[in-house]
């Protein structure tokens, strides 16, 4: 049977000392399952500012999604932190995403800002009942994870397109806390929580 519709999700390569990029790793296990009749496909996304907005828009083109979770990779916390809001801003230094930048506008001109599209508090209800640490989170940082959270949303603002749309961190992996107080989650409860928010969003379409 063919699948009423696709679910795309996103995460970030692998960087730096990372190996295994914890965002890209946890979706790809759900690569291909069928949620509702709703197929899901993956996308890496590379570290690479210049071109990480051309290439939202052509996974957008390419994948006509019905629903999208774009997500990365935080040290902030031991939780999937569910984000509620993007904004037109990227500030870095030592050239994160490739680039040297601070307090550069994300697209000269565009909203301030734009609130997710995901139903954070079902996602938030139903992480807690399969027992996985989540938060909502009001900020997405300002280097990458904003960056393709914000022009996730611009593009969806700007074609008129109103479905289910966001962006959710996934913490480390325990091997890439080790020797730091650095708060970490399993591959197989992250790719969990992952599975949980697909079921969630999949039962709305």
């Amino acid at each position: 049977m063919e699948a009423k519709g696709n679910i795309l999700l996103t995460g970030y390569e692998a960087f730096g000392d990372f190996k295994v990029n914890p965002s890209i790793a946890a979706c790809e296990r759900l690569e291909g399952r069928v949620f509702k009749g709703f197929k899901v496909v993956v996308e890496e996304i590379p570290m690479r500012f210049d071109d990480v907005r051309n290439i939202i828009e052509g996974h957008m083109e390419r994948h006509k999604p019905v629903a999208v979770v774009f997500t990365g990779v935080t040290g902030a916390g031991a939780q999937i932190a569910v984000e509620r809001v993007a904004i037109n801003v990227f500030s870095a230094r030592e050239r994160i995403m490739g680039t040297d930048s601070l307090d550069r506008p994300l697209r000269e001109g565009g909203p301030v800002a734009y609130f997710t599209k995901l139903p954070f508090r079902l996602l938030l209800e139903r992480l807690k009942e399969a027992k996985i640490p989540s938060i909502l989170s009001n900020s997405a940082g300002t280097v990458g994870c904003n960056q393709i959270f914000y022009y996730l949303m611009d593009y969806l603002a700007r074609e008129g397109i109103d479905i289910p749309a966001g962006f959710i961190h996934i913490p480390r992996l325990p091997e890439q806390a080790l020797g730091f107080r650095a708060p970490s989650m399993t591959l197989n409860l992250s790719a969990r929580a992952m599975e949980v928010v697909v079921e969630a969003i999949s039962e709305l379409l």
